[in-house]
């Protein structure tokens, strides 16, 4: 139990200093002189990364058995995310230190393997749930925390902020237990790789994932805080949109896992939430109001989170536990596409047709999100 504690807070912290300033962060950068397009590119960039570090994250941490070294190189990248951007305040550092922020979280696999290694089998999507929530909580006292920082000191210290929590995490992570229960199974790097993409499940939970991710990183953490600015609202205000967008997560996540895949079944489950998080991006442009933004940001956090948590469990059900972290890095990476193209995407559509267009489309590809889900995901599931 004290193993779990520990590793719950390390995650929350982690994800603490990625978060802070994530609310103002298109705001900011518009500030700053970047173009919506820009805006969408420093955005993306932590997806970016992301796509393209998880894969080889994965298999080299299944290669040599160990998690907790990439654990804490994961939380030092973070911590040089945050005070990078604080120290050198422009529209490209913010594009490199954002991307910085991406090899951070590409760790993220870490986590999650070392975490359900604590587990039975069986267990995965327990596991899973509970760490999202964690990560659930530390984003949302990050967005609050945030917010606030930026409103009385200024943008930069929100960064300032998230880079001492990072410094938090990193202290309390040297406690963090590795898992040493897995048996070693020496393979090479082609060999793993090929591992992955033999994992049918995985490839086609990470192609929904793509989907989830570009719906999140292109409203929540993307446009949405630039739609609440034009509102009138001020920095703590918009960190309260994002808080309020990203709280479902610490109560739907667990749920998502337990009520209700016991209830509806996976496939229901993962379609009921495209349809939430579509119909709530598709309502962004007609909204009018703060009050309005703030329900439908509500809304659609829910319907992510009861997708989110059960692709990520369904994604290594069924495979070895030696291939686990691979075939974890494989949805990741894949998902990391979503958050790099998502953003962008919608400042290239923001910046030829305009933001409400940017929307709309977006709620568009929830909807191809949920018909693929239906296809996807087997009807016993």
């Amino acid at each position: 139990m004290r193993r779990i504690a520990l590793f719950y807070a390390v995650t929350a912290l982690f994800w603490f200093s990625l978060y802070t300033y994530v609310p103002i962060l298109t705001p900011y950068a518009e500030d700053l002189g970047a173009s919506l397009f820009l805006a969408g590119l420093i955005a993306g960039a932590y997806g970016f990364t992301q796509m393209l570090l998880r894969i080889p994250l994965g298999v080299f941490s299944d290669i040599l058995n160990k998690r907790k070294i990439f654990l804490l190189l994961s939380i030092g990248m973070a911590i040089l995310s945050g005070l990078g951007v604080y120290l050198f305040p422009n529209p490209y550092t913010l594009l490199v230190f954002r991307g910085l922020s991406g090899v951070a979280a590409s760790g993220w696999v870490i986590f999650v393997i070392l975490f359900s290694g604590y587990y039975k089998a069986e267990e995965s999507m327990k596991a899973t749930g509970l760490l999202n929530s964690a990560n659930a909580l530390g984003t949302v006292a990050a967005l609050l925390a945030g917010g606030f920082a930026a409103q009385m000191w200024g943008s930069p210290y929100a960064f300032l902020l998230g880079a001492a929590g990072g410094c938090a995490a990193l202290l309390l992570s040297f406690g963090v237990a590795e898992n040493k229960n897995m048996q070693r199974t020496p393979m090479k790097v082609g060999a793993v790789v090929a591992a992955g993409f033999r994992e049918k499940i995985t490839i086609k939970m990470s192609v929904l994932a793509i989907v989830s991710q570009y719906i999140t990183f292109a409203t929540l953490y993307g446009f949405s805080p630039i739609v609440a600015r034009h509102l009138g609202a001020d920095s703590f205000q918009i960190g309260l949109l994002t808080m309020i967008g990203t709280l479902p997560g610490f109560f739907i996540s667990p749920l998502a896992g337990t009520f209700f895949l016991r209830r509806f079944g996976a496939r229901r489950t993962v379609m009921g939430g495209f349809a939430l998080a579509a119909a709530a991006c598709a309502a962004v442009p007609f909204s009018g109001s703060l009050l309005a933004l703030y329900a439908l940001q509500f809304i659609g956090g829910i319907g992510r989170n009861l997708v989110y948590p059960l692709l990520m469990g369904l994604s290594v059900e069924g495979v070895p536990p030696e291939r686990r972290a691979t075939a974890m890095g494989f949805f990741q990476a894949f998902y990391g596409f979503g958050m790099f193209i998502g953003p962008t995407m919608a400042g290239l559509i923001g910046n030829f047709a305009g933001m409400e267009a940017a929307f709309i489309a977006t709620g568009c590809i929830g909807l191809v999100g949920m018909e693929a889900a239906r296809r996807m995901i087997g009807k016993k599931v």
